[in-house]
């Protein structure tokens, strides 16, 4: 490993998105973690159409959703459905009814809160025909992405004519700031029009623009500011607009606004977003500019970096490519206050929510990034959804807290025939916080997350069932694992090897919390870690559950993940893990896995001393293992991104660079030492 520091501008820089034609599939983000904006080649949202057939535009915010209203009064309870489990009825939010569909309730409930475009911000630029711009008459388009700087800059011809557009997000409000620059202003054919769209409670659309009598948006226009009231049903935001000095603000419609300035100056327009009305001055577009610059500048100065400039891998430059864009993307749409969306802040996939098994995902990386406030943002949503996780543990005839899956701002779970039996994300909140403990070992931080580790822990040691035959405690019934291809079996699925793995890891770590606390081990947690059930090995091999069909090679191969993701533990032979590994990598049906499965792949052979397929892992041939120009882990025309695919890959790059818990002692332990992986690592944490 060099000792000189690593030129972190030019490793960033060299990556700058830069795009020479549209496509619908590589718009572009600003953003801050919290609020972001998705805009087409034009730097805004002039093409929402285009962009519809692969990757759809918004502006989002954590705290933009709407919900419809619910004249039938529907509740959680209205979906429960029991599920015989140790002899005695558990009731389940399943939603499902006898034929085995959802009901009427349960879809209410799924698809409310959504979450909320929260304004479309686009060019209206009339042609010398009269006919409006179409997408083929933006010519010679060159729009980069500096990520230095957290600025889109957008330029292109029309008609000959050019036509300059700056879009930048501020760092610390939910601000976005526009310039443009273009003769076609003075001559009356360009302007920017915002319009605001209803809520929609569809799978993937944050838009509904059939009914604008279902909604109003109240306007006062002084001047060159013009202040919103969106009122959509029970739901309220409001946006303040402000624009330089010659330009104005009109009316087009109920729901469309029209900005226009004609002395031949730049247009500057300024747009704040607010759950609450907007009571402090915006900042001009040079004042956002200059607060994102010095932000990103920080953003990319601080934490963790690498560089593969001396690898002579022909695969060093895309993987490093694929890294800086994943930061970039991740800080964006990964770093707000709350879990996000698998999508983040660009689309709504499962109508907004967010699925809190893939946290993990979204935030682990950021501790070994040494970016730890990145993830500590979103850590007191779990306390603040404390009471209703109690409620569903206690209601289930549980201790603890037990965390929904697919789940709003409110922390409500949705019902869903799948992801309510999921249990692989109760151990997640563990792992986040002793990430935390190990970057900042003190007193502090074990009282600032002990509530959520020990509710976390009581719920796990009281969700096992006692298998008095084998004297063993069993993870289900009533339980589907990470590998959701076993759904229909899931009133009689046992003991998955990856969540047996993780409950021992995280029930222990949760014992060592009570002891760096001074309390001593609990006896009822420390019995479930002695008597946990053992993964079930079959042909030398681990099987995905313990009951039939035991292994089936579609979608995720989780029980690769009990000794990658999770360290090693006495659960685990890494013989066995080997063979498991190498089985996997002969049958497995690579079509049907998901964008974290590579960089899960890659961590379990780093942690087996595979070092070349950990890196072949990375690049493995699978149609979900693309990452498009924007840096987006492609999945399928539903899910177009993928940021678990983001941030898995920096998980596992990080394990790979840095090392992890009784890795080999040489540099870069899980890239192969043959020379050709002279990996250069700077500020990168140790994985557990």
């Amino acid at each position: 490993m060099t000792q000189h520091r690593i030129a972190r501008r030019a490793v960033v820089t060299r990556h700058n998105v830069i795009l020479t034609r549209a496509d619908p599939l590589t718009p572009l983000s600003v953003g801050n973690g919290r609020f972001a904006f998705t805009a087409d080649i034009t730097g805004l949202q002039t093409f929402p159409d285009f962009h519809a057939r692969g990757m759809s535009l918004g502006t989002h915010a954590e705290w933009g959703w709407h919900s419809l209203p619910n004249p039938a009064g529907y509740r959680l309870e209205d979906a429960l459905e029991n599920y015989v489990v140790d002899g005695r009825a558990v009731p389940y939010l399943s939603g499902l009814d006898a034929s085995g569909h959802y009901t009427p309730a349960a879809e209410w409930l799924r698809a409310n809160p959504h979450r909320l475009h929260l304004g479309q911000l686009g060019l209206r630029v009339v042609k010398t025909s009269g006919e409006p711009l179409a997408i083929e008459d933006v010519a010679y388009p060159r729009q980069t992405l500096d990520l230095w700087a957290g600025l889109l800059d957008s330029r292109f011809e029309v008609e000959e004519q050019p036509v300059h557009v700056l879009t930048v997000c501020h760092p610390e409000r939910d601000v976005l700031a526009v310039r443009v620059t273009s003769p076609l202003l003075a001559d009356g054919r360009l302007a920017v029009t915002l319009a605001f769209p209803y809520g929609a409670a569809e799978w993937g659309n944050a838009a509904d623009w059939t009914q604008p009598e279902r909604h109003q948006t109240q306007a006062a226009i002084h001047g060159n500011q013009a202040d919103f009231t969106r009122i959509l049903d029970a739901d309220r935001y409001f946006v303040r607009l402000t624009c330089s000095g010659a330009a104005r603000v009109q009316a087009l419609s109920a729901h469309e606004y029209e900005i226009r300035q004609t002395d031949g100056g730049p247009l500057d327009i300024v747009l704040a977003f607010a759950p609450e009305p907007v009571a402090a001055p915006l900042p001009d577009f040079d004042a956002t500019r200059a607060a994102a610059a010095r932000h990103w500048a920080a953003f990319w100065e601080s934490g963790g970096a690498l560089d593969f400039s001396d690898c002579t891998d022909p695969r060093a430059g895309e993987l490093e490519r694929r890294v800086v864009l994943s930061q970039y993307l991740t800080a964006v749409h990964c770093a707000g206050s709350m879990p996000p969306q698998e999508t983040g802040l660009v689309c709504n996939s499962w109508y907004g929510k967010a699925h809190l098994e893939m946290h993990w995902w979204h935030a682990a990386h950021f501790a070994l990034w040494d970016r730890l406030p990145l993830l500590e943002r979103s850590l007191p949503w779990y306390e603040r959804v404390l009471p209703l996780a109690r409620e569903t543990a206690a209601r289930q005839g549980y201790r603890g807290a037990r965390w929904p899956k697919m789940v709003g701002p409110d922390g409500k779970d949705s019902p869903s025939e799948v992801g309510i039996f999921l249990i692989w994300q109760q151990p997640h909140p563990i792992y986040h916080a002793e990430l935390c403990y190990r970057a900042r070992p003190q007193r502090e931080t074990l009282e600032r997350y002990r509530q959520i580790v020990f509710e976390t822990a009581e719920f796990m040691a009281s969700y096992p069932v006692w298998d008095g035959v084998g004297q063993r405690y069993v993870l289900g019934p009533a339980l589907i694992p990470a590998q959701e291809s076993y759904a229909c079996d899931r009133a009689r699925n046992l003991n998955p090897t990856f969540e047996l793995a993780y409950w021992h890891w995280a029930l222990d770590v949760a014992q060592r919390w009570r002891e760096r606390l001074g309390l001593g081990r609990d006896p009822g947690w420390e019995r479930v870690l002695r008597h946990l059930a053992r993964p079930t090995v079959r042909d030398g091999v681990y099987t995905a559950i313990e009951t039939p069909p035991y292994t089936l090679p579609t979608d995720h191969p989780s029980m690769l993940a009990a000794l990658g993701v999770v360290p090693q533990t006495p659960l685990i032979d890494p013989a066995v893990m080997r063979r498991t590994f190498e089985h996997v990598l002969r049958t497995w049906d690579w079509p049907t896995t998901w964008g974290w499965d590579y960089p899960m792949l890659a961590m379990t052979a780093a942690r087996l001393g595979m070092p070349e397929q950990a890196v072949d892992a990375l690049f493995l041939d699978s149609p979900k293992n693309r990452y498009l120009a924007n840096g987006h882990n492609y999945q399928s025309p539903r899910l177009p991104l993928y940021l678990p695919g983001n941030g898995g890959l920096l998980t596992a790059v990080a394990m790979m660079a840095a090392g992890w818990d009784g890795a080999p002692d040489r540099p870069a332990p899980g890239f192969p030492d043959n020379g050709a992986w002279a990996v250069r690592v700077e500020g990168l944490r140790r994985m557990p």
